[in-house]
């Protein structure tokens, strides 16, 4: 096991060489390359700001008007025909939201129920099976100046369900309900 700590300590530092060298050896000028793909991200870094804090105000909102609370009540009662733990469907919602609060909130009921817990293993999963589909809507096609995000919006959210989906089905068939 201390080839893979040690591969995976110089595996960045290498790659970042090789692509240096190769560029060298192309002729292309490197150190300008890097200096101008940096001013261009602090410039996307600065126009992405105002994406950033409508989606912030946005998430604000929604869990302090007691919409998230509504949520989970209404659908509390399926669930339990189900077996699956009402616990989880505020990081379900949030997720697609942002992934700073889904952390947040695996990291709560990770703490409340433990890691080895159906709840904490479920939390895991689901946080690592689906994906900020709002942030990156919000933040990469505002970067790039794209206004048109239905479709996108569609297949995100479809496919954020279906992991929810395959890590309730994944993480009962392996651990079992309880």
């Amino acid at each position: 096991m201390a080839w893979i700590t040690t591969i995976s300590v110089w595996l960045i530092p290498l790659l970042i060489c090789t692509i240096l060298l190769y560029g060298t050896f192309k002729k292309v000028p490197t150190y300008e390359t890097f200096v101008e793909g940096g001013k261009e991200g602090i410039t996307m870094a600065f126009s992405i700001i105002p994406f950033l804090v409508g989606m912030l105000v946005a998430i604000s909102v929604f869990r302090a008007s007691g919409a998230l609370d509504y949520m989970i009540g209404f659908v509390k009662p399926v669930l339990a025909l189900l077996h699956v733990p009402a616990e989880i469907v505020p990081l379900a919602i949030i997720r697609p939201i942002s992934g700073t609060a889904a952390l947040g909130m695996t990291s709560d009921l990770i703490s409340v129920y433990g890691p080895d817990s159906f709840i904490g293993r479920l939390a895991a999963t689901i946080q690592g099976s689906t994906d900020t589909t709002f942030y990156v809507l919000t933040v990469y096609f505002g970067a790039v100046g794209i206004k048109k995000m239905g479709d996108a919006l569609k297949v995100g959210l479809l496919a954020d369900l279906i992991g929810i989906i395959a890590a309730i089905l994944v993480v009962s068939f392996v651990f079992g309900m309880q």
